[in-house]
């Protein structure tokens, strides 16, 4: 069953973990997707792979914390797709840090991928959404059915010790998604927020063999250390970590009509932590 069929959606953080077992389970479901990455390699090379699989993508490469972007990405997908059904604020990197030693620019870099860049992206895409839908009910007594899916933590909602500014933002996106939630429900967009746990993604990884990301002129180690690691499978209900393709399943239901009733809910995807 396609559960996405003939959908348009705009994913950011396309290029690995969540971002591109979404795309792919997107495309499985009939969406039509735009792949968004600040690296071009990853993109690029999924797209082709869901064109091979008989899937429509666009590849579209750009940083979510640029003041161009989110009207850039929004054209391009309006001229490649003619419309916008979903839209995935999925995209981020962690930076880790206690309050007491952390600087200014590591504080607002989280602020800026994770709460600010979802806030720009929703804001180019509203003459489209929000007219568009006014425009529908006009015509035809209601509007289809639109989704806003923001990426938020269970940081987010407990607070994570060393992650002061990324546990802020991710908690801003909470208040980003109940708010949008009430005031464009009338316009049948569904906002939601998934909140992730443990998940296996370079951010989850061993922080010794990690990889390291260029923000400017600061290498950011990603990673979590590997005995914090080992502690947190040994307690997890579950023992293990999720896997992106269990953390985009969520997604699919939340994009699809399944979900056209569902609205400003905060959905922990955890398997079981923080219960």
């Amino acid at each position: 069953m396609a559960l996405l069929a003939e959908k348009v959606a705009l994913i950011t953080g396309a290029g690995r973990g969540i971002g591109a077992a979404a795309a792919r389970l997107f495309s499985q479901h009939g969406a039509r997707v735009v792949l968004c990455d600040l690296d071009a390699a990853p993109v690029e090379q999924l797209a082709a792979e869901l064109k091979a699989a008989g899937g429509q993508a666009l590849a579209f490469t750009g940083d979510v914390t640029s003041a161009e972007f989110a009207s850039q990405v929004i054209a391009a997908t309006l001229e490649h797709f003619g419309g916008l059904d979903v839209l995935v604020n999925n995209a981020g990197y962690t930076w880790d840090g206690v309050l007491h030693t952390m600087d200014d620019a590591q504080w607002q870099a989280m602020l800026d991928v994770h709460l600010s860049a979802p806030f720009r992206l929703i804001r180019a895409a509203a003459p489209y959404l929000r007219d568009t839908a006014k425009a529908e009910i006009k015509a035809h007594g209601a509007a289809k059915a639109r989704k806003i899916i923001n990426v938020s933590s269970v940081s987010g909602v407990y607070g994570n010790a060393g992650q002061v500014n990324y546990s802020a933002a991710k908690s801003g996106v909470i208040g980003l998604t109940k708010t949008l939630a009430k005031e464009w429900g009338r316009f049948n967009v569904q906002t939601n927020a998934v909140c992730y746990g443990f998940i296996e993604t370079r951010l989850t990884a061993a922080k010794e063999q990690g990889e390291t990301i260029q923000r400017g002129d600061q290498a950011i180690k990603l990673g979590v250390p590997e005995n914090l690691m080992a502690g947190i499978t040994m307690f997890h209900p579950m023992g293990r970590a999720g896997t992106p393709e269990e953390a985009a399943g969520p997604m699919v239901f939340l994009a699809s009509s399944l979900a056209n009733y569902v609205n400003g809910e905060i959905l922990e995807v955890t398997g079981g932590m923080g219960i």
